[in-house]
C-alpha cells in the first residue's frame, strides 16, 4: 500500500453518475478525514506511479467513482513536468468528520457529460502590459511582470513596479478574467467598475497585497521587483497552477533568489504558494494595511494572521495568510510612513530552501464570509485542515 499526498485545499460539488462503468479492481483510494469537520473543497492527488497499468491500459482514460454511490467524481489530469504525458490525477472528495471513504479508478461510459469547464484559470496577459491573473470561482488575484516594471523605471505611464499580490473581488462563480481584461482594453479603467459581477478596486502599489514576500534585516523589509518569467503548468475545473521566476535581489547585502510556484483550487478562497527560496533562513508574507484602519489578528500559534476593513469602499474586506504552526515562528505589526509599506508580516522559516503558506481573501459583497466573524471562522477551520491533512492510501 502506497500513502498518497494531500496537496491543497478545496474540492467540486458536482459529480457526473455513470450506469456503466468499468472498475480497475487493482486500484482502490480510501480517504481519512480525523477531525471533527465535513471536509470538502480539498484536493487529492494521485499519482501516475501510484497506479499499477495493465497491457493496453493508459492512465488518461480513468475516472474516479465513488464505491459507495458509484457516481463519478469530476477529475482533472495535470502534465505537471510539461513533457506532454500526464503526471497526476485530480479529484475532490467530500468525507463526514471522523470517518473514511474509498474511492476507485474506472474507465467511465464516455457517453456521459462531464463539466470540464476551466473554473480554476490563469494566464499571461500581454494585452494589459504583462499582467499574470488566476481565479476559481470564488476569488482572483493577479501580479505584475517586467514590462509593467520598466515603464516605471523608463518613466512611462501605465506601469506597476511590485511584486505585492493583488487581488480582483469577484461575486459570481463563473470565469470573469478574459471578460474584464476585453471589456478593458475597450475602454481603460473599466474593471474598476462593479456592473454586477465585481470589480478591481484593490490597492497594492509596493505593499505586499495579499501575500506577496520579504526578508526582514533588522527592523527593515526588503523586497523584490516584478516578476521575470512565468510558466503556465494547468488550467481546469479542479486547479490552476503556474510558476513566476524573479530575478535575484538584495535585502541589506543578502542576495535572495526566488521562484514561486503558485496553484489556486476549486472551492478555495486561498491561493497556495511554494516558494524555492536561497538566501535567507525565514521570509516574511505580508497584508497590506492600506489606511491601517482596519483590525488585525495574529494567531500564530495556530499558524495564520488576518486583517480585516470594515470601511472598505462602502463595504468590507477579509485577508488572511495560513501556514503550518511549525512554520509560523512569529508576525509583525508593521507601520511606517513610507507609503504602501505598512503590512502585517507573518515570520515564516525557510525549510529546504522552501516555504509553503496560502493566502487569501473574502469580500462582504461576494456572500462567502460577509463578516469578520464568519471570515475567521473560515480561516480557523482552514488552517485545521492544514495542519491535519486528508490521508489518502492506495491498495
Amino acid at each position: 500500500m502506497k500513502n498518497g499526498i494531500l496537496y491543497s485545499c478545496i474540492a467540486l460539488a458536482s459529480i457526473f453518475t455513470s450506469c456503466d462503468s468499468k472498475e480497475k479492481d487493482s486500484t482502490i483510494i480510501t480517504v481519512k478525514n480525523t477531525l471533527e469537520l465535513t471536509r470538502s473543497f480539498e484536493t487529492v492527488e494521485i499519482s501516475k506511479d501510484d497506479v499499477t497499468l495493465n497491457e493496453g491500459e493508459r492512465f488518461e482514460d480513468f475516472s474516479v467513482q465513488d464505491m459507495s454511490t458509484k457516481a463519478i467524481l469530476t477529475s482533472q489530469f495535470v502534465d505537471e513536468d510539461l513533457d506532454g504525458t500526464v503526471d497526476v490525477l485530480l479529484f475532490q472528495p467530500e468525507v463526514a468528520p471522523k470517518s473514511e471513504k474509498q474511492y476507485s479508478l474506472v474507465i467511465a461510459d464516455p457517453s456521459v457529460k462531464k463539466d470540464t469547464t476551466a473554473y480554476c484559470y490563469s494566464r499571461f496577459v500581454p494585452e494589459r502590459t504583462d499582467d499574470y491573473t488566476w481565479e476559481n470561482n470564488k476569488v482572483a488575484f493577479r501580479t505584475y511582470g517586467p514590462v509593467a516594471q520598466k515603464m516605471i523605471e523608463d518613466s512611462v505611464p501605465g506601469g506597476t513596479l511590485s511584486s505585492g499580490i493583488d487581488l480582483w473581488l469577484k461575486k459570481v462563480e463563473y470565469p470573469i478574467i478574459n471578460k474584464w481584461y476585453a471589456r478593458n482594453a475597450i475602454k481603460a479603467g473599466e474593471y474598476h467598475i462593479d456592473y454586477g459581477e465585481g470589480l478591481d478596486n484593490f490597492h497594492v502599489g509596493s505593499s505586499r497585497g495579499a501575500g506577496g514576500s520579504a526578508v526582514k534585516i533588522d527592523t527593515s523589509y526588503y523586497i523584490s521587483k516584478n516578476f521575470t518569467d512565468y510558466k503556465t503548468i494547468t488550467t481546469g475545473p479542479i486547479r490552476t497552477s503556474f510558476v513566476l521566476s524573479y530575478a535575484d535581489w538584495d535585502a541589506d547585502g543578502n542576495t535572495i533568489s526566488e521562484e514561486k510556484h503558485i496553484s489556486l483550487d476549486y472551492g478555495s478562497n486561498f491561493s497556495r504558494f511554494e516558494i524555492e527560496v536561497e538566501g535567507t533562513d525565514e521570509l516574511s508574507i505580508g497584508l497590506t494595511l492600506h489606511d491601517n484602519k482596519g483590525t488585525i489578528t495574529e494567531n500564530v500559534e495556530q499558524g495564520w494572521i488576518a486583517y480585516w476593513e470594515s470601511e472598505y469602499f462602502d463595504s468590507e474586506l477579509g485577508t488572511a495568510i495560513v501556514a503550518k504552526k511549525d512554520d509560523m515562528v512569529a508576525s509583525d505589526y508593521y507601520v511606517t510612513n513610507a507609503k504602501d509599506r505598512s503590512n502585517l508580516y507573518s515570520q515564516l522559516k525557510v525549510n529546504n530552501n522552501k516555504v509553503v503558506y496560502y493566502a487569501g481573501f473574502a469580500w462582504k459583497e461576494s456572500k462567502q464570509y460577509p463578516t469578520k466573524a464568519l471570515w475567521e471562522k473560515h480561516i480557523q477551520e482552514f488552517s485545521e485542515k492544514v495542519n491535519s491533512p486528508l490521508e489518502v492510501s492506495f491498495n
